[in-house]
């Protein structure tokens, strides 16, 4: 049998500081096993445990698409206090570090096909919707989506990461693409304002559609009780707990929600799901 606990060799090979900071950063792998590489199949919104010898590991949404092929991306924020996260910080290209994975139960593509998709963003916990929607705008798949509107928002624009994925997708003409920070910025053309109060503003469609959102737990909040309001059903509004997922695999109990294992059963969820579970989260 398989260790679900051994992590497998991966070389770091690019890093991309995604914000003026520079304490945010996208790790771009490639598996040192070419049978592991084959085997590490994965869907949007899925996670992966990242290790670094003698540090540790930790949880991190997957940044790329399935449908990017040689590598994997994990986007990382430092925190002074994280010991994993400073030992990644501190990798240069060409390091090994170890992957394990996929985890986790990711956005539900059959409930996504076929409809209108609404993407809302907020700062690094972009990552897992940068996926989705490079995963929707690729040419093998694009034809099975509705309408793609997405909201990205950061605290300034220095904070607005995926620069370069922004820009790509804002050349194409089958996506609408917003873009608002917190406050008034020299030179900024975007939007500005809080993501809840931008959706409202662009008041996008309920029909047939289903809506993503991903950011700290206050925007999350703010802008569910704006699709509500905009009359999407609860069960086609879908979130991600990433923040309380622990050991992968549902083994250590603390990522527990009622029955529920965040690494097991989520972490995506839809509103309705987390109306029926203890607010715990």
């Amino acid at each position: 049998m398989t260790n679900p606990y051994q992590p497998h060799l991966a070389k770091i090979t690019r890093i991309i500081d995604e914000n003026e900071a520079r304490d945010l950063k996208t790790f771009e792998l490639a598996f040192c096993d070419s049978q592991q590489a084959e085997n590490f199949s994965f869907v949007c919104g899925q996670f992966a445990q990242v290790s670094v010898l003698g540090a540790g590991e930790a949880p991190f949404g997957i940044a790329s698409s399935p449908t990017d092929q040689g590598f994997l991306q994990f986007t990382v924020k430092h925190y002074p206090t994280g010991t994993v996260t400073t030992a990644l910080h501190n990798c240069q290209e060409g390091d090994l570090i170890g992957v394990r994975g996929p985890y986790g139960n990711g956005y539900p593509m059959q409930l996504l096909e076929g409809s209108n998709v609404v993407i809302v963003g907020g700062g690094f916990a972009f990552t897992t919707l940068k996926s989705l929607t490079n995963y929707i705008l690729h040419p093998d798949n694009r034809g099975r989506f509705g309408e793609l509107t997405v909201l990205s928002a950061a605290r300034d624009p220095g904070e607005m990461i995926y620069k370069y994925e922004l820009k790509r997708w804002s050349e194409r003409d089958d996506i609408r693409l917003i873009l608002t920070i917190d406050k008034e910025a020299e030179e900024w053309k975007g939007k500005v304002g809080f993501a809840a109060p931008v959706l409202k503003q662009i008041d996008p469609s309920s029909k047939n559609a289903v809506a993503v959102v991903c950011g700290p737990a206050i925007m999350i909040k703010t802008c569910v009780a704006v699709l509500l309001e905009l009359g999407f059903a609860a069960d086609r509004i879908l979130t991600s707990l990433e923040m309380r997922m622990k050991c992968g695999i549902g083994m250590c109990g603390r990522c527990n929600i009622g029955d529920k294992y965040v690494c097991r059963d989520g972490p995506v969820f839809t509103y309705q799901q987390l109306q029926e579970m203890p607010k715990e989260y």
